[in-house]
């Protein structure tokens, strides 16, 4: 029997656990309920999990070569109003972009691979991580040694997509340039002088200045980045005053910044603090600018990425189909591992060819097709099972 056919003996399974972590939505890095839920299932599955930093980890399989398989499990800090039955009731929480759908495959991943563990042919290790919304899980985990003892040699992930998507179509890019772009968080403290909104001559005022710094930074997209290159510059949040006659002291606009080129990257973050803190200056404040997040461009390895999808292929999974060169503008803190260690990252569809398939993923409304639970678990096992095969000799 093969994976695929396993894992549709299993979806019942497979769901129950998707739909309980659903139910369970968690934010964040520290996630209690989910990590106590997966080292339970695994446990029950047979194998021996063990916390790492605020995830999860374990392995089948015995010395050798090692594939390192990753499901993030966090959910977004918002409302779900997808109108399911087993829907988050918190109203504060809620799994609208498909993580929990991510651990539950792998845990059907990782039973299935135990029951063959005697034929694994080198040492398969579990990542399942939290926080990756807010881009600090991978890290956090790294920190407390997910690429050590054993050290992967490479690593593969897959992120479920909404969508009106035919179910079997994988998405990925084996062309050296980035799937997913970088992100860094980011907030400028602007400090001016208050006073009175009838004499502003006796302020600095700090609204003006971060006006013109809000200006001045589009400008650095339209000058200083290659017109070939991407580059996407957004400030989401400018906060100030109090009053409407009073001018404040200060005021702070947080954004985020993403490329698709670790080089853009760098000369953008470097201008980012110049111009901010020089057109402070021009009116008499100061700023001061301070990153709160950030992961790199998630770049698939070519030559791993063509070789897991000729073992995906192998398996009878109807109507699949990859479609290559795939980019977004979105962005994966998978992209800490990806630089650590060759990997690999696709998209698998979840969506739904009627109008279920219209939302998008961070949408309250949104639905994913749990028709890919059996597909991504098996392509996970499937993938380890036949990398080891063919790389340990």
């Amino acid at each position: 029997m093969n994976y695929y056919e396993r894992a549709l003996e299993l979806k019942d399974e497979i769901v129950a656990n998707r739909r309980y972590i659903h139910t369970n939505a968690e934010v964040g890095v520290h996630m209690p309920k989910a990590k106590a839920y997966v080292m339970e299932k695994l446990k029950e599955y047979g194998l021996e999990p063990k916390e790492c930093g605020e995830g999860v980890t374990a392995t089948v399989g015995k010395g050798g070569k090692v594939i390192l398989l990753r499901a993030d499990m966090d959910a977004l800090p918002m409302p779900e109003e997808s109108g399911l039955p087993f829907a988050c009731p918190t109203g504060t929480e809620g799994h609208c972009c498909g993580h929990d759908l991510h651990a539950a495959m792998l845990l059907t991943a990782a039973k299935m691979l135990k029951e063959k563990e005697d034929t694994l042919e080198g040492t398969i290790k579990f990542m399942f991580q939290p926080g990756e919304e807010n881009f600090t899980g991978a890290k956090n985990m790294v920190e407390n040694g997910i690429l050590d003892d054993p050290k992967p040699d490479v690593a593969l992930a897959y992120h479920v997509g909404p969508g009106r998507i035919p179910m079997g179509t994988y998405m990925y890019n084996d062309s050296g340039s980035a799937i997913m772009f970088s992100m860094d968080g980011f907030e400028i403290h602007i400090k001016g002088r208050g006073s009175h909104g009838a004499y502003p001559q006796m302020s600095i005022d700090p609204i003006n200045i971060g006006v013109h710094i809000y200006l001045a930074l589009q400008e650095l997209i339209a000058r200083e980045c290659d017109p070939c290159d991407a580059c996407v510059l957004t400030i989401g949040e400018f906060h100030a005053g109090s009053a409407q006659n009073i001018i404040p002291e200060s005021a702070v606009l947080t954004g985020t910044l993403r490329t698709n080129k670790a080089e853009t990257r760098e000369h953008i973050l470097l201008r980012l603090k110049e111009v901010s803190e020089r057109t402070a200056e021009v009116y008499g404040g100061t700023a001061e600018v301070v990153m709160t997040c950030g992961v790199g461009p998630l770049v698939s390895n070519g030559d791993l990425t063509r070789e897991m999808i000729g073992y995906m292929k192998e398996l009878p999974i109807p109507n699949l189909s990859g479609y290559p060169g795939i980019t977004s503008s979105a962005s994966e803190d998978f992209a800490v591992i990806a630089e650590r260690v060759p990997s690999v990252f696709m998209y698998l569809s979840a969506g739904f060819l009627d109008e279920r398939g219209d939302v998008s993923a961070h949408n309250p409304k949104v639905v994913f097709n749990e028709d890919v639970l059996p597909i991504g678990a098996a392509c996970l096992a499937q993938c380890a099972t036949e990398w080891l095969k063919c790389n340990n000799k």
